[in-house]
């Protein structure tokens, strides 16, 4: 007989949440194909892809040490196949076209019907793309307000800058999560004030909260 540990599909999720990961273990369990494993914060969540390598990475774009944005970037540094999806409270049609852009193959809201990220899983395993539905047909009509969105003006560098800025945090303490020197945090941040319109510090961090940033 096969084993069927080695068939199940391995699904690693990165959420920083309790109660999100007792739902996706309870949503998981009832499909004996798909084995799970959790993270809840980026620097473990990278360990576990590097040690587990699972078929599908799901993460929370916000997470307790960098982004899942910079989350995703790390993995597909080591994976440049890796398959993520994204899991967000956050519905903004820019921050799931930028995710795209970035390269992950599903964005599902934390606002959907759960089963509809089993359905994503399912799908990116197949080798297909996922966008809830509800997100897709606001990514359809809201073009010229995604053009307009600050966020589709940033690098995936500046993006993470900026949240983590929005965040409270230092220059130094950017610099050391993203493990960069702070002259380059703060090029950036000087950049970032030009771009948006920023006068000052405090004004970029306004900005960051305002598009959800943080």
């Amino acid at each position: 007989m096969q084993d069927t540990a080695k068939l199940a599909t391995r699904v690693l999720i990165v959420d920083d949440h309790p109660v999100v990961l007792s739902g996706c273990r309870t949503l998981f369990a009832s499909d004996h194909s798909i084995r799970i494993d959790e993270a809840t914060d980026a620097k473990s969540g990278h360990r576990a892809f590097v040690s587990n390598r699972p078929d599908v990475t799901v993460i929370d774009i916000s997470l307790p040490d960098v982004s899942g944005f910079e989350l995703m970037r790390r993995i597909r540094k080591d994976d440049p196949d890796a398959k993520i999806i994204m899991f967000s409270m956050n519905d903004d049609p820019a921050f799931v076209v930028r995710a795209v852009e970035l390269g992950e193959q599903g964005y599902v809201s934390k606002g959907d019907d759960p089963r509809i990220l089993l359905k994503a899983v399912r799908k990116v395993v197949a080798g297909d793309n996922f966008i809830s539905p509800q997100l897709a047909e606001a990514v359809t009509f809201s073009g010229a307000a995604i053009k307009a969105n600050p966020a589709s003006q940033m690098t995936p560098r500046e993006l993470e800058i900026l949240r983590l800025l929005g965040r409270g945090d230092k220059i130094v303490e950017v610099a050391e999560a993203l493990g960069i020197s702070y002259k380059t945090v703060a090029n950036t941040t000087s950049l970032l004030k030009q771009k948006l319109g920023a006068k000052n510090h405090s004004d970029l961090i306004r900005i960051a909260v305002e598009i959800g940033m943080n």
